[in-house]
Order: C-alpha cells, then structure tokens, then sequence
C-alpha cells in the first residue's frame, strides 16, 4: 500500500487527524473486556484523544512537559500517548511491573508533570513516591475501582479530566496540532539498562515515522491486517507496532482482556502479524511439548513423528505435508496462528532449535535485530531466505559494519541511518560516549555479516568470554541451546577466566511441577521442587543432549539449580527478561566460586524483593551435580 506523505503529516497527532479523515469508519482498535471484544473506529480514536488532549491543556500541560504513562495495553494507553504528543508534551512509558524505586528514578529524572495510571494498584506505586517528586502535580487514574477512599489533591479520575478539557476550544487544540513539528521529540523510551539505571533515549516524531516505513518496506502490512498487542507499550518495538505502523498502514490493532486469556484470544483473532519475545516464544515451545506428558502413547507417538517429519523436511528446504496433517495443522490452529503471514522474534536471541520447531509448524517466524537508539529494529529475516543464525539484511535505509573484526569477522556492531536518536535525555556525555568518531552508533554488541550481507549476532561484546584453557565461547549461544528445554526456563552460564564453563539454572516450574505430579513426586514450592534429586537427574539429561551437540570445550561440566527464579525485580533481570550479568556476578559470587572447587554443596543467604517492594532474607542449600568427573575438574583447576 502507499504510505502517508510525511511531509505533511510529520507527527504522531496530525497523521491521526488525517486517517480519521481519510477512513473515519474504518476500525483502527479492538480491546476485550468482560469477554466481549469493543471496537473502536478511527473516528473514534481522534475523539477520545482529542478529550484527553483538552484536559491536559486545562491543567497546565505545555509542550516539552513529559507525561508518563504506566498500565497494562490498552487503548486508554495509547489515547493518552497520543493526547501528550497532539499538545507537543512528551511521552514517557514505564513498565506495569516496575517497582517504586524504578518508577522514582524514571519520573524524577525526567520531571514529569502528569502521570496517567490504570487503576488502584498503579496510583498507591505513585502515591508512595510523589512527595519525592516535586515536579508531578497530576496523577491521572483510569479505573475508579477502590479509589473512593483517597483523598490526594494529585489524584484525578480520566473522566474528571475530561470535564476540566471542555473549557478549552476546538481551536486552540487544532492550533497545538499544527504546530507540531517532525523534529520535535515525541517520545522518551527506555534502554534496556543491562548494566546500570536506563538511560532514556529521545526519539522525535518524523524520523520515528520514517523509519518505521523502512520496516513496512521490507515487511509490508496492509489495513485489513490484525496485530494483537502482547509485549509491554514502554519497549520502543512494541511502540513501532502500536504506535507508529498503524498509524502509517492503518493494520488493527487487538488488546487481550489480560494476562491469563492472551493464548484464547489470539485464537479469536487469528491475527496476519505477531511480535513474541524470545522468552514467550520458547515458553510456547515449551509448553506444547510438556503438553505430550499428559498424552496418551498414540498421541505421544503422533506428535514426535510429525515434529521429525517436520523438521527434516525444513532441513531440506520444504514443509512436510504428512507432519502438517498428523499434527501442524491443528497445533497452528490451537495456538491461533492458522493466519499467520508475518511472524518476530526480537529483544534477545531466539535459541535455534526453538526456531526450527515454529518454522517447521508452517510459522513464518523471522529475526530481527534493533536498539532502542536506532527506533527499534533495523534488521529482518526476508520471506526466501530465512536462516537459523542470522538476523537477516539490514532496512533499505540502513548501513551496518563491523569494527575491528578479528580473522573471523567478528567485531563490534556499529549501525547508522538517517533516523537515529536525538541523543540520551539529559546526558549529552553518555550520547557521545555510544557514538563513533564519525556519528555510527556503537551497538554493544559483537557479530560479523555473512556472504549474502545478514548479520549475525552472536553476544554483548562484553560477555563474550575465554576460558583459562583458551577456549572462546558466547555465554548467550549455550543459554539458548538450555532454554529450548521445556523444564529449563532462566539460566546463566559462566566460564571466563576460568577453567571449564558451568551454569546455574532455574528449572521452569510450570512445567517441572506437571512432571514432578506425573511422577507421583511431592513438593511444596519452587524451592522445595529445584531441590529433589529426581528434578536435578530430569535436568542433567537435558544438559547431556545440550552439551551433546556442543564442542568439548565449550560443555557444560557442572550445574546447580537455583533456589529461586531470577527476578527483574531482584534487579537479575532487565524488565525486557535480559539477564544483568554483572549483578549475578557480585550477588551469586560464593555459588559461582562453589562451582570450581570439588564441594557437591554451597549455601547461600540472600536478599529477595517481593511484589509488594518489600525486601527479605531467604537461606537454602543447593547441591552441584558433576557432568563430567569431578576429578577431571580438579585437574583442570590446578
């Protein structure tokens, strides 16, 4: 289809005004609620933006004021991001699941005015932090639900914010629209701050837009397509879908009623284009499998013939229709994915043979590779040459090299194109020190570019390690290869600087307690189950099959599970699920040095964050379990 003239239509609020214009009854969102699924038009999108808008001109919003949003997806999300840019506000998103010491630093560093919360839950987060903010004078809460009993003059319902905007004239709305420009800054989005507070990335409407048309170029969408929205709205690929590639295509958005009902609303859906985080996707992976300890042998045999069948035939370049018939067909259309043209994985590497498995269900599953400061992705695997190692060519607008590759190729990624970010909020030092010489940015990340010009990614360039016996090895590569596991969910492994390379593991409890029941095992929790030693033998074989497939040297030749699941709120994980190596480094030290002596044991006492934001302590003792000869390990030590 033909894109917008961005020439004219250079921000976010007039390409809306344009399309409810344009197509005013055309259907622009779907939201569930109660299990009914509300439709929303264009026209009507402009309205309850318009509204938002008004109100936040009333209170004292002015361009350039920062407006944070935090809540789930919803339209109410998008309304209110789109009502800060049509003022020329700026719109910052947070996580639903950050704590109040996150969502402090955020709104503190960069003053923001107004808050617009979901419900109760995300207005106490901001009521126990607001006097720690001198700039906020606005908490604006979508669902009254519970909120009768508070009394705070920051608190205002959405409704009540749209009583105060009907004092302001159509005309003076229309007048904050136009005079938005293309370069003004839309947006601040966070980085994925895997080594320290993250940094917050200004992003400015026209080069958002621009190069979100890169990416219908190389993977084009069309109005009558559906994208049901299920990554968090603050993570700058999720805002490309929501934000910027329906208002350029006009593709419908869908909003799941929660949480818990994503999988049967897909299905409902049946959406043409879906974007998964590798966690999500190799969750699925994981839980179709486990499904298998439920079945009956007939439908056991069924199902590992057809992935067999399946996967041999990817292997030789075609589908197989015996393995569609016997089993894809149904699982694509259980999973919702009977309609599927265009499917991403992004935000961290997808393990192989998790990729194999969706390509062979007939999943157009694709790579792609981006940052925040470059608006996202600027890579993806095309229709006829999707691969197993790559992240495919870089956007037509796009140039990629690396510096200083080793023999191999293999170097630091560095990117540029015409529509990177402004710079780093408040941090012209740090902006410097991510650009090169010449104004390339500096990825982080090490990789090389095939014969045929993909990229491959291969790790962070600083997590790339050796061990003391030479060996090089990428920590993430045999992560991945743990991961595609169905009873292994988050896994660190280590090895630089030290003679042999090693893990610590945290089962996935979903599908490790369905086994442990099929077992006639007894547990009690998470830490009680990673504990027994029929759960450490499920989990050695699945190591064995992994380091099976793996050079000598880079196997795995001891493990412990871990006594709890890494937590982004333990400050282990990113909120984008990216595991903070230096933080497993300092917390887990005597664990990690427990793994190369000759001890079978290690104990540990830790401080644990819960879900309300309180802290505790919690003590365990895990055992080690040798893959090779602990004998062979002591040598290697000495």
């Amino acid at each position: 289809m033909q894109l917008p003239d961005l020439s004219r239509h250079d921000t976010t609020a007039k390409l809306l005004l344009h399309n409810a214009a344009q197509w005013g009854g055309d259907v622009a969102l779907r939201e569930k609620d109660y299990g009914i699924w509300k439709v929303y038009t264009w026209t009507d999108t402009r309205a309850r933006v318009e509204e938002l808008a008004c109100g936040l001109m009333a209170l004292g919003v002015e361009r350039g004021d920062v407006v944070g949003i935090i809540g789930r997806n919803r339209p109410h999300w998008l309304w209110a991001e789109l009502a800060g840019h049509a003022i020329g506000a700026i719109s910052l998103g947070i996580y639903e699941d950050a704590l109040a010491k996150e969502v402090a630093y955020l709104l503190g560093y960069a003053e923001v005015k107004l808050a617009f919360v979901e419900d109760e839950e995300q207005a106490d987060k901001l009521l126990e932090i607001a006097d720690q903010l001198p700039s906020l004078r606005w908490i604006v809460f979508n669902d009254p639900r519970g909120m009768r009993k508070y009394r705070d003059h920051r608190l205002l319902q959405r409704e009540q914010l749209i009583d105060r905007g009907k004092a302001v004239s159509a005309d003076r709305l229309e007048a904050a629209i136009a005079e938005g420009d293309g370069d003004d800054v839309a947006m601040l989005c966070t980085t994925s701050g895997t080594t320290s507070n993250p940094k917050l990335a200004m992003l400015q409407h026209r080069p958002l837009l621009e190069h979100s048309s890169a990416y219908l170029r190389a993977d084009p969408r069309e109005p009558t397509d559906e994208y049901v929205s299920v990554l968090p709205l603050p993570w700058i690929v999720e805002q490309v879908y929501v934000v910027a590639m329906p208002l350029l295509s006009r593709i419908r958005v869908n909003f799941p009623e929660d949480e818990s009902t994503v999988m049967h609303d897909l299905r409902e859906i049946g959406p043409t284009h879906l974007l998964l985080a590798p966690r999500a996707w190799e969750q699925l992976a994981a839980e179709v499998h486990s499904r298998m300890l439920d079945a009956n042998r007939l439908n056991r045999k069924v199902f590992d013939l057809g992935v067999k069948r399946g996967i041999a035939a990817l292997n030789a370049g075609r589908r197989s229709r015996l393995a569609d018939w016997l089993l894809f067909g149904a699982l694509r259309d259980r999973l919702g994915f009977a309609r599927l043209r265009s499917a991403a994985t992004g935000g961290a590497a997808l393990g192989p043979d998790t990729f194999r498995f969706f390509l062979a269900m007939g999943v157009p599953l694709r790579q792609l590779y981006g940052q925040t400061e470059a608006v996202g992705a600027y890579t993806i695997q095309r229709g006829g040459g999707i691969d197993f190692d790559s992240s495919g060519p870089p956007f037509d607008n796009t140039e990629i090299r690396i510096a200083e590759p080793d023999a191999n190729g293999v170097g630091h990624i560095v990117t540029s194109h015409p529509n990177m970010f402004k710079g780093y909020f408040k941090a012209p030092e740090e902006t410097e020190k991510s650009m090169t010489a010449d104004g390339w940015f500096m990825t982080g990340d090490a990789g090389y570019l095939d014969a045929q010009g993909r990229l491959v990614v291969i790790d962070r360039v600083a997590d790339l390690s050796t061990t003391s016996t030479g060996a090089r090895f990428s920590p993430q590569f045999i992560e991945n290869k743990l991961k595609f596991s169905p009873y292994i969910g988050e896994c660190v492994v280590l090895g630089n600087g030290r003679p042999s390379i090693t893990a610590i593991l945290c089962i996935r409890y979903s599908m490790v307690a369905k086994w442990a029941e099929s077992h006639g095992l007894t547990f009690t929790t998470y830490t009680n189950l990673a504990a027994r030693r029929e759960v450490y033998d499920l989990i050695a074989r699945e190591v064995e099959r992994v380091n099976a497939s793996l050079p000598q040297p880079q196997q795995i030749t001891r493990f412990l599970l871990l006594y709890k699941e890494l937590d982004a709120d333990d400050g282990e994980l990113t909120r984008t699920r990216k595991v903070r190596r230096r933080v497993i480094d300092q917390r887990y030290k005597q664990l990690i040095d427990a793994l190369y002596t000759s001890r079978n044991r290690v104990a540990v006492e830790t401080e644990v964050t819960f879900e309300d934001g309180r802290t505790g302590t919690i003590q365990a003792e895990m055992a080690i379990r040798d893959m090779v000869s602990p004998a062979s390990v002591r040598h290697a030590a000495e």
